[in-house]
Formats: structure tokens, sequence, C-alpha cells
């Protein structure tokens, strides 16, 4: 599947929300589903502030089995393609909250009260996680400061 992140993405690079919700969500399955290439795993790779060894522990595989599906393109299997997916969703929301990627990375990278004391970046590994630090973001983006 080539540039599987095109299929999402608006004018602005983010993915499209003007699309029926149901038919935005079959697009996501199956793309997810068919497993992302490492060449469109390589944008979001280049959009975000994490090393190797960060990436292999979000997707639960060793920093050689990442470098191995670099040197031969291969598809992430469905749970690191979900994984990628989501990450990259809130790379997105994140700056949209945050006005800046600057800022939001670096509010990644630092101890929250909120989330009792924890980096963001550090639940990245878990689906649990991402959607404790998505909601997270929705409460900074509505000035809700727990």
């Amino acid at each position: 599947m080539a540039t599987a992140f095109k299929l999402f993405e608006s004018k602005n690079g983010d993915f499209s929300y003007d699309w029926n919700d149901d038919k935005r969500s079959y697009l996501l399955i199956k793309l997810v589903r068919e497993g992302i290439p490492y060449s469109d795993f390589n944008k979001v790779l280049n959009m975000a502030p994490f090393g190797s060894q960060e990436w292999a522990n979000f997707l639960n595989i060793s920093v050689r089995t990442l470098e191995r599906h670099r040197e031969e393109n291969k598809i992430f299997r469905q749970e690191q393609s979900e994984r990628i997916l989501s990450i990259y969703q809130l790379l997105n929301y994140g700056k949209a909250v945050f006005g800046h990627q600057e800022n939001f990375f670096e509010w990644l990278g630092s101890e929250s009260i909120a989330l009792g004391g924890i980096k963001p970046k550090e639940l990245l590994d878990t689906s649990i996680g991402i959607h404790m630090v998505k909601d997270e973001l929705g409460r900074l983006e509505h000035g809700v400061l727990a």
C-alpha cells in the first residue's frame, strides 16, 4: 500500500475530519489490518522527537527489529500499525492543542501532575496510555486543569 497516510490527510497534513465518521473509521481499520509499511511509518518517525529506542518500546519490538523493518521496508503487524496510527493522531492533536509542535514536544517530555507525575511520552506504549494522554490534551484544550 503506497503512502497509506495520504488516504487520510487533509490539505494541512492532519487527518481529514470532513469525512463521514463511519467511512473514515472503516478506512482506518482497513489500513491497520493491511499493516503500515516502514516507508509510511517513516513520516511519523520524522514528525516526532522520539529516538529508535523509544519507538521500539512504543511498538513492543527490539531496536534491531525496527532496523530490519527500515532496511527491508517491511510492513508492521496489525497491533504495531494500530499503535503507529494512534500515535500519529495524538501527535496531530497535540500540535493543534498547543499551537506549536515545540511546546507540545516539551509537554510530552515533562512530568505531568495530572498523569501522576509521569511524562506523557512514557505512556505511549499502551493503548490505555495513549487514551490517557489524549484525554489530558482534551482537558488542556478546554482549560480544565487537574
